[in-house]
């Protein structure tokens, strides 16, 4: 009795054992100086973004212009033209002389005496050897205009806001999923794996390596995210933040579920083989389909046929489902049925990986066959 009991204290619950597992695999990336150093460059690097698209964005040159008398009136208000007040016709022309300013607006009766009828707005614009035409266009009356297919979005926003959800899904699936991979091979090449199968199962080995990687990954989504949101309301660009509250959120439930569709490809692959050298052989399917994702986005962002073809296909919807809600291009409904068949697809792939993985952990030497890691 006492034997028995002591036996089931001994032995670990699968919640514990990947609990465990987990906690190991998000202990060691963050004591290394390789993990937390990249992630700092990538934190500085979309602040560094924010606040110079906020600086670039506001950014407006103001051409200085000489004023007399009534003209004032006419400057008043326009944000190109800073108005320098000059108390008569020979200290403006100084001032344009002595180049404190670019141009002299004075009334048409002022100056040099306008033809009747040449200027609505009652007033002349003078350079000193060119004519001053940004000034005469800050001061022309601009028609209206109408657009018969105004585009929902700015183009170039829409390609910043493709690459930038293209980069960070490129960037963190590839970092996560090498390190998955590169941990697999490093304990089943120095025997670790055995001695930790002599504890726990192999398929809460996995689930602890993915789930633990994962966490790390969707940290990382969110840092990004919070911080990116922080830079946008300093900067005052609330906007922009407004037109991508949506989106981001639904860029981190896709990547959140993908990226452990991903991990479980990664890690199972990568169980194949026993050496470094061949991490990249074995895993070069899993990576392309990380890859293909980020490229049809920078190059189709403004296709909507291929960015809705992307937002169903389960590898690439993390990147394109968002990309669309951003757009206004999709229904309502459409993100949750992309999302349905991401759900689907992550529980096959990660079936399949386990079976992968449990079967091929404990062989060493050549590549394990993808038929024989999958028939056992």
């Amino acid at each position: 009795m006492s034997t028995v009991a002591d036996t089931e204290r001994r032995t670990p619950s699968f919640v514990d054992s990947v609990s465990l597992i987990a906690g190991r695999e998000i202990t060691m990336r963050l004591r290394s100086k390789a993990f937390l150093i990249s992630t700092g460059v990538l934190m500085l690097a979309v602040l560094a973004s924010v606040v110079l698209g906020s600086i670039f964005g506001t950014q407006t040159e103001t051409t200085k212009v000489a004023v007399i008398g009534g003209a004032t009136a006419v400057v008043d208000g326009n944000d190109a033209l800073e108005a320098v007040p000059a108390a008569d016709e020979a200290a403006a022309e100084q001032l344009l002389r002595e180049g404190e300013v670019d141009a002299i607006v004075a009334p048409a009766a002022s100056l040099r005496q306008a033809q009747d009828g040449a200027d609505p707005l009652g007033i002349t614009v003078i350079g000193l050897d060119s004519p001053p035409t940004d000034v005469a266009q800050a001061l022309s009356v601009q028609p209206t205009i109408e657009l018969l297919e105004p585009a929902a979005v700015d183009p170039t926003l829409a390609y910043l806001v493709a690459f930038g959800f293209g980069i960070v899904f490129f960037m963190s699936a590839l970092t996560f999923g090498t390190t998955i991979a590169q941990s697999v091979v490093e304990e089943k090449q120095t025997r670790v794996v055995e001695i930790l199968l002599s504890t726990v199962t192999a398929r809460a080995l996995l689930t602890g390596k993915v789930i633990g990687n994962s966490l790390l990954a969707f940290g990382q989504i969110l840092a990004i995210a919070a911080l990116a949101i922080l830079g946008l309301v300093l900067t005052g660009q609330r906007v922009l933040l407004g037109g991508l509250g949506s989106s981001v959120i639904w860029f981190i439930v896709f990547f959140a579920i993908g990226f452990v569709m991903l991990a479980a490809l990664f890690a199972a692959t990568a169980a194949m083989v026993s050496r470094a050298e061949d991490i990249g052989s074995v895993t070069t399917p899993v990576t392309m389909l990380v890859m293909i994702p980020y490229f049809l986005v920078i190059f189709f962002n403004d296709n909507p046929t291929v960015l809705a073809i992307m937002s169903y296909v389960p590898f690439s919807a993390p990147v394109g489902m968002p990309m669309r809600v951003f757009l206004g291009t999709a229904e309502w409904w459409e993100p949750f049925v992309s999302l349905a068949i991401l759900l689907a697809t992550t529980a096959l792939a990660v079936l399949i990986g386990e079976r992968i993985y449990r079967n091929s952990l404990l062989k060493t030497g050549a590549r394990v066959p993808l038929g024989e890691a999958l028939r056992g």
